[in-house]
This record gives structure tokens, sequence and C-alpha cells, in this order.
């Protein structure tokens, strides 16, 4: 829960101001919407995503596995953009709210005042330094960070709702405030529904909490997805006291230009109360606390990228091989959070609205998974009851994307991205193997094994009718193309591809025979690799150079390149000898490829 927390229980270091920044006086009335949205709607979808995805995949993999094929692979990507822009936002936004806290504390020198920028980019810096190092050992530091920061929080609110209770005329006036400012209470309940999209932050942390899965102990899956909801919850109930309490202290304590751009309490509100009621030196042990979580966020956001491309990008071929590796990665990630540090000029308040929609957006897509397994479960009540929780978060994710639309910018500059970077990785690496293993039935290695010839002869066929004057015609084509000796006998090939959007997977081959003939069977994502990578393998076991035999195909070679990209299939016969150019570099031990 703590290392769910270092991200979670993180946005009170500044939630509370931007809640008054955003609602006004209204915030405490908003922020409980909040909070109702987030235990009767966030809580419970992810407490059914923690069901659906017990080793931490979360809600992203479930959407892959219910739409097919390249539909599921475009919504991978673009989610992994929101994703982007919701853990890259929270290393800048909460790297640049522990400088605010750096910066206005009174022991701090005067001369660093309107450093925020390089102070920001230093603590960028150092999160990437620790990633590089090793970042492993320093997960159990999240533990004394977060008993630390809510300890401190629970005596600085304590405090404050304290000065709240003491001195009655502080409700009365708010009260006073809010009529005059909003005629009625119901009037300033709708405002509270309307602005409440802008105080998204407070739900960050759901999807830390299910990718963290595999680190719950348990002693099987159901004991893990029940101590993962125990987590979930209970991060819920503490981060909900927390902000209506933080909520109230805040809008009846500090006046509201406090909150405005350069104010003092703008992003650090609690961090306001601390110096200003427990003292100076108490303040200063609370910014120190909170600026470390907040550091740590970062951290957490960093590992959950790291966690997140590696997992999808390689397997789909769109992105190189080196990206499975962390170190590489981390220099990656840290540029672009100096680029967008740069680009907001380390502003807490504007990158607000970027880090709302990525967690809005993430949440939305969640609540849609759930949604959808329940309708193809036939549960009519869950599917109701989630597709209303979904409506909810696309109405909040709508209204904050209307707003704010500057989250939304940035997400659609990650999603072109990688979309960009994905196809050219993905045409770029269309000639590997595509294979991580070829397996072979028994009848298949028999027929390997009891092969008749000098020459191992393998003719390509793409199955059509699979009747015995197809395979008929198709071998005295081939022997009359290709000379192939009458007394040599022949293994027929057939692959097809069940999905092309596929990059690799294990070759499994199974030996048929139907009417005579022999064939060996083969399911792949493309149809070149496939062959390319059996004739490699029989190579390998048989010791003999197979051949292989095709007919040229009477359409336009670009075209049918460009479709091999998309379908897997395309001009086969050179496509396959590319593969094998590059898989194997010794002419000598290329199996032989025959086009006629």
């Amino acid at each position: 829960m703590c290392l769910t927390g270092v991200d979670y229980f993180s946005t009170l270091g500044y939630q509370p101001g931007i809640a008054a920044l955003a609602a006004g006086v209204v915030s405490p009335i908003a922020t409980l919407v909040l909070i109702l949205l987030t235990l009767f709607g966030a809580l419970p979808v992810y407490r059914q995503v923690a069901k659906e995805s017990p080793n931490g995949q979360g809600s992203i993999a479930m959407l892959e596995k219910q739409l097919p094929k390249w539909w599921g692979k475009l919504v991978v990507l673009v989610l992994l953009g929101f994703a982007a822009t919701d853990f890259i936002i929270t290393i800048t936004l909460s790297a640049a709210d522990a400088t605010a806290h750096v910066l206005e504390n009174p022991f701090v020198p005067e001369f660093l005042n309107g450093w925020q920028v390089p102070v920001t980019l230093v603590l960028v810096a150092l999160l990437g330094g620790v990633f590089l190092k090793g970042f492993k050992e320093a997960i159990g530091i999240a533990v004394w960070l977060v008993i630390i920061y809510l300890a401190l929080n629970a005596v600085v609110v304590s405090v404050a709702l304290e000065h709240v209770i003491t001195a009655p005329h502080l409700i009365v006036d708010w009260s006073n405030l809010l009529r005059a400012e909003h005629n009625n209470w119901w009037v300033a309940v709708a405002i509270a529904l309307v602005v409440f999209p802008k105080l998204a932050l407070g739900l960050s942390g759901f999807e830390t909490g299910v990718s963290v899965m595999p680190l719950v102990h348990s002693d099987d899956l159901p004991g893990r997805v029940r101590n993962t909801r125990r987590l979930l919850t209970t991060a819920a109930l503490i981060m909900s006291v927390f902000l209506i309490c933080s909520s109230i202290a805040t809008t009846l304590l500090i006046p509201q230009d406090k909150f405005q751009p350069g104010g003092e309490a703008n992003g650090r509100a609690l961090a306001f109360l601390a110096h200003e009621y427990l003292g100076e030196w108490f303040g200063t042990g609370y910014d120190l606390s909170t600026i470390a979580i907040l550091w740590f966020a970062g951290a957490s956001a960093m590992a959950g990228l790291l966690n997140l491309v590696p997992r999808y990008l390689p397997r789909y071929g769109m992105a190189p091989d080196w990206t499975r590796a962390i170190r590489p990665l981390v220099v990656v990630f840290t540029l672009i959070a100096f680029a967008i540090t740069l680009i907001f000029d380390a502003d807490v308040d504007a990158q607000g609205g970027a880090y709302a929609t990525g967690v809005l957006v993430l949440i939305t897509s969640a609540a849609l998974a759930v949604t959808l397994t329940a309708y193809r479960r036939r549960s009519r009540r869950w599917t109701v009851l989630f597709g209303i929780i979904t409506l909810v978060f696309l109405y909040t994710t709508g209204a904050n994307i209307v707003e704010r639309p500057d989250g939304v910018k940035i997400a659609a500059f990650f999603i072109v991205a990688i979309i960009a970077l994905s196809l050219i990785s993905r045409t770029s690496r269309s000639f590997e193997l595509r294979v991580t293993g070829v397996e072979m039935d028994e009848l298949a290695s028999k027929f390997l094994t009891e092969y008749q010839g000098e020459d191992i002869r393998i003719v390509a066929n793409e199955p059509d009718e699979r009747d015995e004057k197809e395979y008929r015609e198709k071998e005295a084509e081939e022997r009359a193309d290709h000379h192939i000796p009458a007394g040599d006998a022949v293994l027929f090939l057939e692959v097809t591809v069940p999905d092309s959007s596929e990059f690799e997977d294990v070759l499994r081959v199974s030996g048929e025979e139907r009417f005579g003939y022999r064939i060996l069977r083969v399911e792949a994502p493309a149809v070149p690799n496939a062959i390319a990578a059996l004739l490699l393998h029989v190579r390998d076991v048989t010791g003999k150079l197979p051949h292989v035999y095709f007919a040229w195909m009477e359409t336009n070679p670009i075209i049918q390149l460009l479709g091999y990209v998309l379908t897997g299939s395309g001009d086969v016969p050179p496509l396959t000898r590319e593969v094998l150019r590059q898989a194997e570099t010794d002419p000598a031990r290329r199996p032989m490829v025959h086009v006629g």
C-alpha cells in the first residue's frame, strides 16, 4: 500500500491548493463529490480490474484482450499515450511542487528565488540517476516516507480543524460567502458538480495499485486478489478522509488570494498551514517530508513507465529490442521530463490539466473494460452498474478536456509520436524471424526423420479447398517448374495467419496426411517469417539444407510489400529469402529458396 501511496497520497502536497484555486469557496463540496466518485466509482472498477488481471496487467491488458487484432493494438497505443502523459506529468508536476516547497521555506536563501525551473530539473535528473544505478533497493524507503508523511499530515489537519472548531465564525463566514456568491446551497451543489472534474488529481494511484499486484503477499491468486482489494479500499478510505478534512481546513483558514499563482499557499496549502500554526521548524520538517514523497512519487511514475512500455511495444514489434532494457528507457524518459518541465516553466497549476487528463482517461478505460467484461458474461446488473460509472467518468474526462485542453494536446503528442515510431519500428523489424521457438508435434517430427531423399524438398502451398486435386496439381506444377526428380518426395507446407497484428510467437508445427500427401501446418503472424524459421529449424534438426519451392505472384510487388506489414502475407518468395538472408549471414548455411 505504501508503494501505491507514494503516488496516491503524495497528491495531498498540491491537491488542496489546486482544489481551492479551481473551485474557490465551493471546494469542500466539490471535494465531497470527488470522494463519492472515488468510493462508488473508481474503487468498484479497480476492485474488478484486480480480479480480472491478478498478475498486474491492468485495464489496458483487459481492453487488449477484448478488442480484435489491429483494433486492440491501436487502442493500446492510444492508451499508452495517455499513460505516458499521466506518468511523465507525475514526474514533472511532483518535482515542480517539491521545488515549490523548497523555495517557499523561510530557511532557504533568498538568492534561490526565481530558480523554480533549474531546481526542478535537478530533481528530475536525480530521479533519473537513481534508476540508472538501480531502484529496487530503494523501494523499502517508500514505507517510511508514507508513514511519516501521513503522520505529519494528520497532525497538520488535526490542528487546523481544531482552529476551525474553536472559531465558529469561520464556518459562518464561509456559509455567508457561499450564499453571497451562489444564492443558495442547491446552486452551490450544482456548481460543485460542474467544477469537480478539475479536482481529478485526487483520483491518481488506482492504476498503480493494480500494477503492484505481483508484490502482494498471498498463497494463491484468489488470495492475491482479495488482499489487493483490501489494499485499494484502505488506500481510498485514508485518502478520502484526508481530502475532505484538508479541503475544509484550507478553504476556511487560508485567504483566497494566497492560492493564486505566486501566493504563499499556491501548490502547498497544507505546508502553509503547517508553518502558520505549528511553527517554522515543524513546517520545515513537513516541507522535507513532502519534498521526499513528491520526489518518490516521480519514482513511482518512472517505475510505471518502465513496467508498461516494455510489456507492449517490443512484443508488438513497435519498438527496438533495446527498449526491453531499463537504462536506455530511463534516459529517454528523463529527457522527455526535462522538455515538459521547460515547456510548462515548472508550473504546478499549468500541469494540473494534463495530469488530470491522463488519470481520467486511464480510469475511464478501466471502467469501459470492466463494463465490456460484464456484458460478455451476460451479467445485466453489473453491465448497467459499470456502464453508469463509465458514463460518469466520460463526462468527467470530457469536462476536464474542454476546460483544460492542454492535457489532451500533450496526450495527442505522445499518441502521435508513439504510433509513428511504432509503425517505423514495425516496418524496420518486419524481416526479423519473429519466432521465439519452434515446436513440432510427433507426426511432423516423424515426417522429417523418415524423409526419403538426399535433399529435403518443401513445397509452399497457400491452402484453398485442400482437396486431392489441389495437392496433385500443386505437386505437378512445382516438379515441372523446378525439375524436382520424380523419385524425390516432397513435403507440403501451409501457413495460415489468424492474427497478423501479433509480432512474434512460438511456431507450432503440426503434421497431417491427406490423400497420401504429407503436410506441415503452421499458424503464425507472418507467412514469410514462419517459413524461414521452419527452414532454419529443419536444417538444425536434420543437418541438411532444406529447399523450399514457390510460384511467382502476378501482382505489383510494392503493393504486396505494403500488405505484408499489415496482413503478414504479401509476395512471399522474395520476402522469405530476405528474412533468411538477415537471419543467416553465411550463404553456405542458408536454406535454398526456389521460385518459378
